[in-house]
């Protein structure tokens, strides 16, 4: 599949522009474009690359993340998919989601992860069969999502993490909302936040299979 990361605002946010290698049709997630030349970019890459956006799929609603989804939705007439418990004041019509779901769109099929602690209705986008996943601020490279904010918090998300995302195939690329991919092998050995709980790949996986048998 082809990704598209443009970073967007002066939090540096990353937006995703995704289809499938064979396919025109396109999902972009968390547009946190401003107006102008932000969104002239994002519009620009799909005209030149004739592709037709499906949908806008949101991890979470921070304003960082929205900047751009009411002037997408207009434009492309496209729904957006969001967890429910995101409730800001929003200027956009949204569909809600619910965690296990699978969203079957632009070719792909994209399971949803209810991951709160960054926030009340936080979510991941896992597409299993490209071994890629979205995690928005929930999980970065090296580090975990801010919890201090409205809404937050910590326990919340380490269970997050740990219950929903670290027992994924450790080779699953991880597209976080900022900086820089990582894949869950690395985060879930390395990852200084989540010690205690580190452990050797090899050892996790033995543990796994025990578990398994049992």
């Amino acid at each position: 599949m082809d990704i598209k990361t443009f970073v967007c605002n002066p939090y540096e946010e990353n937006c995703f522009i995704i289809n499938k290698k064979a396919s025109k049709k396109a999902i972009i997630i968390d547009p946190g474009c401003t107006s102008g030349e932000e969104q002239d970019r994002v519009n620009s890459y799909l005209a030149e690359n004739k592709l037709e956006p499906e949908a806008i799929l949101l991890t979470h609603a921070h304003k960082d993340h929205i900047h751009g989804v009411a002037d997408l939705q207009k434009r492309y007439g496209i729904p957006v998919y969001m967890h429910p418990l995101e409730r800001p004041e929003l200027k956009f019509e949204s569909k809600g989601i619910e965690d296990g779901e699978v969203l079957e769109l632009a070719d792909m099929k994209i399971e949803v992860i209810f991951t709160p602690g960054h926030t009340p209705g936080g979510v991941c986008y896992l597409l299993r069969d490209e071994k890629v996943m979205f995690t928005g601020d929930t999980l970065f490279a090296g580090t975990i999502g801010r919890t201090d904010l409205p809404g937050g918090d910590y326990d919340k998300l380490i269970v997050s993490i740990m219950d929903k995302l670290m027992g994924l195939d450790g080779d699953i690329e991880i597209f976080p909302g900022h900086a820089a991919s990582s894949d869950i092998a690395e985060e879930r050995t390395h990852n200084p936040f989540l010690q205690p709980f580190n452990e050797p790949e090899e050892d996790y996986l033995s543990a796994l299979d025990a578990v398994d048998q049992n």
